[in-house]
């Protein structure tokens, strides 16, 4: 089942009853609004004047809805996610504890390599010349040792957009913005999806800095950010104005969760298609699996 992503950017009052979220807009002239929170796959709160009930907030956890909340510059900061995400949650976190150094090099070795052929096909998709990014992707050792990952990725942004002065900085010029906006929902999603599977998302395969609350949220998205990019690629080839990330704008990023990926051999939501790839994490950690399953752009 596809869950539904709501943002609100107006000031509202956000409550339940009856297992319903309800929604009343105190300095608009509209009808009070219900919405299955079964449904409720992802909520985005960006004014400041938002006033959520705790009640509800319970209800939401308990239904695995990742509530998103905005800072000054409209951009995602925080992330709500259950305490208990998986009946086995323990004994899951303890397999990812103990995972051993060879396993995670191995892990990400796949994780890069999946990343690069995804960045290759896109290019492809574009009618670029993708035979450098295959190049980078053959080459992966495990560790990925000669950081192929930082040399695809360059030349991958030097490249994606028509734009000569551009270059992937989160604070640069735009389409920086676009991109940090889309990245921050699939850093969501992917978080969501490793909770739901039992997992903590703090605990890196490779990324491990002890700032960074999501590093294997990090680790897991990067070969789902050239969906993120072939969503921003067609906004600035739409021609619009991209300086101002407006509401219109954020809507067609935040359906990202739900566009259509390929995942071994079929279509899937996106959404679905993380929850599929972090299950597979776990069963590599366990020791029953050994490739994690990731799209196929």
């Amino acid at each position: 089942m596809i869950k539904r992503t709501l943002f609100f950017g107006n000031p509202a009052y956000l409550s339940t009853k009856n297992e319903q979220m309800v929604v009343n807009f105190p300095e608009e002239d509209k009808p009070e609004k219900t919405i299955p929170i079964e449904d409720l796959g992802y909520l985005v709160l960006e004014h400041s004047q938002i006033t959520i009930s705790n009640g509800l907030l319970m209800k939401l956890v308990q239904n695995k809805t990742a509530v998103i909340t905005c800072d000054k510059q409209h951009l995602p900061c925080g992330f709500l996610q259950p305490l208990v995400g998986h009946s086995e949650q323990t004994e899951r976190i303890r397999y990812q504890l103990n995972a051993s150094l060879p396993l995670k090099k191995n892990l990400w070795q796949q994780t890069v390599t999946a990343k690069i052929d995804n960045q290759a096909n896109h290019f492809l998709n574009l009618g670029k010349n993708a035979l450098r990014l295959k190049r980078y992707a053959k080459v992966v050792k495990s560790g990925d040792l000669n950081n192929e990952e930082a040399l695809a990725a360059a030349h991958y942004f030097q490249n994606l957009f028509d734009i000569p002065e551009f270059s992937r900085n989160q604070k640069g010029i735009a389409p920086n913005n676009l991109l940090n906006y889309g990245y921050a929902i699939l850093r969501a999603v992917t978080a969501r999806a490793l909770v739901s599977s039992g997992m903590l998302p703090s605990v890196g395969i490779f990324h491990r800095n002890k700032y960074n609350a999501f590093c294997l949220a990090d680790d897991v998205m990067e070969p789902y950010r050239p969906y993120v990019d072939a969503v921003v690629y067609d906004i600035v080839e739409s021609g619009g104005n991209i300086e101002d990330l407006n509401t219109n704008l954020k809507s067609e990023l935040l359906a990202i969760p739900a566009i259509d990926v390929m995942i071994d051999g079929k279509q899937s939501p996106l959404m679905n298609a993380m929850s599929r790839t972090t299950a597979s994490l776990f069963e590599c950690f366990e020791g029953s699996r050994r490739k994690i399953l990731y799209p196929e752009f």
